[in-house]
């Protein structure tokens, strides 16, 4: 499906051809005969032949969840089958609407909504024709398959003849994306060109002469001892086969589809509105990763208010330091000064795990529950570096053995200061969102629907919570360090201004770079390279600030109810404990939890 920010670990929830079913849109609304069932049995009775089947169409999920019965399988994009499994999401539907959810528990409640929620994007994505995009500017299909070496249990002769068995669909997978992009192309649902521009590359890294050279080649540099040695043999030579003939194959047959067709097809304005039935698309767009009903003005000018409230904190900054210059000469100083930035991968690699490890430190007096699993630091991969993002957060697939990954970018290290990694690190490691998404892999009261998906606002929200959290821990004591704080939060003020303008206002891509470059501290690669992606994935970045702020508004009401009972360990635990959560649902947990503390809840 689409870039998923980590693979397996979200519900992928974009399909799509159509019109909008958005919040009041033409959702099917007609319940069928209600079930026999008390409503909270035929609720989970729900839950386990929708997961069921969701598993079934998606072997990728399944295999990051821990379930492995579809190991040797990838997932299948023809016609027929994307339609049935649209039928099922409609059936499903109908099941929910019958069920009474005055009749559920709180907890069922929150269970319904969310399940709501899912069903109805999924439906929706597939109306508006999602599928028809499934890249954006820094990943997608084509890049998660190349994390499978690391996503894969290979311990057995059966797990070494699993990983073939994909890798050889690999062709079959890679065309039928290849065919509804096409479609795409016709109907006018394609990424904009100008976003295009070194996507070749995550391709051509694949196309190597030499099967060993491979990524895909990796397994079998150390294949257990468990396996026998005639064995082993037996599975490089099939891997000395199946690397060239069908995963090489595949991409090369991308690759050519890109350059040939896709390319030279795709559209050249930028806007989501462009797109076809845009301004229903974009605003569906809003309400999927916002999880709120707010008009892309009503975000713009939030967005504007935000950056003005920021920019006098970082000018405090500036005069604090004893810079002589106006606020642009500030932000070339931290752009060029050589003093900012690292030396060598190794030095960038070791400062994100030491601030990572430092804040660990910290846990204990932040949260009363910690997660079990570890994480690691790691570059992010050589194949996606150029066109990705600073850095990033990859869950450890459910029951793997393996750690949670907290991936770095080293490439173009003049474009990586290190006054942002205090932020990038607890953003992204702990207590962002390793500390998170952990915690909720172990939440094993909650349906496995809930348990291994993700909410953009929630989550995203958390990560920037977790960055301006180092102030309370102790961080950011180097003023160059807390601009970097400021241009991190800045970015995220700037993305509701710039999101909205490109997709609903004509921004060009111009007009982007310069508001980001005017306003915050990031490399103008970063500024490129984040720019390309705001336009590639409509609404996704406006989940940060937004959610952000919903958080920070939720706490300062838990303090200003509580007064001195207010325990900063618990209400973390409060906001947490739920798993990823729509932020209505949200503000309902934490005032219920207020309540329970004796405070007073609020109503409606």
């Amino acid at each position: 499906m689409q870039n998923l920010r980590w693979i397996g670990l979200v519900v992928a929830l974009g399909m799509g051809l159509g019109m909008a079913l958005g919040p009041g849109a033409c959702a099917p609304q007609t319940p069928s005969e209600t079930p026999s069932e008390a409503p909270s049995e035929a609720l989970h009775a729900l839950f386990a032949r929708e997961w069921q089947s969701r598993l079934e169409a998606d072997p990728l999920l399944a295999t990051a969840v821990g379930v492995h019965t579809f190991d040797d399988r990838l997932p299948s994009l023809a016609a027929d089958d994307l339609a049935r499994q649209d039928a099922l999401w409609r059936g499903y539907w109908d099941e929910l609407l019958a069920i009474d959810r005055a009749a559920l528990s709180p907890d069922d409640a929150i269970n319904y909504d969310i399940f709501h929620e899912q069903l109805e994007a999924r439906i929706t994505g597939y109306r508006f024709g999602d599928h028809q995009i499934p890249f954006n500017a820094d990943s997608g299909f084509h890049t998660s398959l190349a994390r499978l070496p690391q996503d894969v249990p290979l311990n057995t002769v059966e797990d070494y003849e699993n990983y073939l068995d994909r890798l050889e669909a690999s062709p079959r997978y890679f065309g039928e994306q290849i065919e509804w992009m096409r479609a795409g192309l016709r109907r006018g649902m394609t990424q904009p060109r100008v976003v295009l521009a070194g996507i070749e590359s995550t391709m051509a890294a694949h196309l190597v002469e030499d099967p060993t050279e491979s990524v895909f080649w990796e397994p079998f540099t150390h294949v257990p001892a468990a396996v026998p040695a005639a064995d082993r043999e037996r599975l490089q030579t099939r891997a000395r086969e199946v690397i060239p003939g069908s995963v090489v194959a595949a991409y090369q047959a991308l690759l050519d589809f890109f350059e040939d067709e896709y390319i030279p097809g795709a559209r050249e304005s930028l806007g989501a509105i462009d797109l076809p039935d845009g301004a229903a698309y974009y605003q569906w767009k809003i309400h999927h990763f916002t999880t709120l009903d707010l008009t892309a003005e009503e975000i713009h000018d939030l967005g504007l208010q935000e950056v003005a409230r920021i920019r006098a904190e970082m000018e405090d900054v500036i005069e604090a330091v004893g810079f002589a210059g106006s606020f642009g000469e500030f932000l070339d100083f931290l752009r060029t000064d050589p003093r900012f930035y690292p030396e060598t991968p190794e030095q960038l690699l070791k400062e994100a795990a030491w601030i990572a490890k430092r804040m660990d430190g910290k846990l204990p007096a932040l949260f009363a529950t910690l997660p079990r699993l570890p994480y690691t630091v790691e570059p992010v991969p050589a194949d996606l570096a150029p066109k990705y993002t600073a850095g990033r957060y990859v869950p450890a697939p459910a029951g793997s053995g393996q750690p949670g990954r907290y991936w770095v970018n080293t490439y173009a290290l003049d474009t990586r200061p290190l006054y942002n990694l205090e932020a990038l690190s607890l953003h992204e490691a702990v207590p962002g969102h390793h500390l998170q998404m952990a915690l909720n892999q172990e939440r094993d009261n909650l349906p496995p629907f809930r348990q291994h998906s993700y909410i953009d606002a929630f989550g995203e929200g958390w990560g920037l919570y977790a960055e301006k959290l180092g102030l309370e821990a102790g961080f950011y004591t180097d003023p160059y360090s807390n601009f970097g704080r400021l241009t991190y939060e800045m970015w995220r003020a700037c993305r509701l201004v710039v999101d909205t303008g490109v997709h609903t206002q004509g921004w060009s891509r111009q007009q982007v770079v310069d508001f980001l470059a005017a306003n915050t501290a990031l490399s103008l690669h970063e500024i490129g390279t984040e720019t390309d992606r705001y336009i590639s994935w409509p609404g996704q970045a406006l989940a940060y600030k937004l959610g952000e702020l919903k958080i920070q508004e939720l706490r300062r009401r838990a303090e200003a109810a509580l007064g001195p009972a207010f325990d900063l360990r618990l209400f973390h635990d409060a906001v947490l404990r739920n798993g990823s959560l729509p932020l209505s649902t949200l503000e309902t947990v934490i005032d219920q939890w207020i309540a329970a503390q004796g405070g007073e809840e609020r109503s409606g």
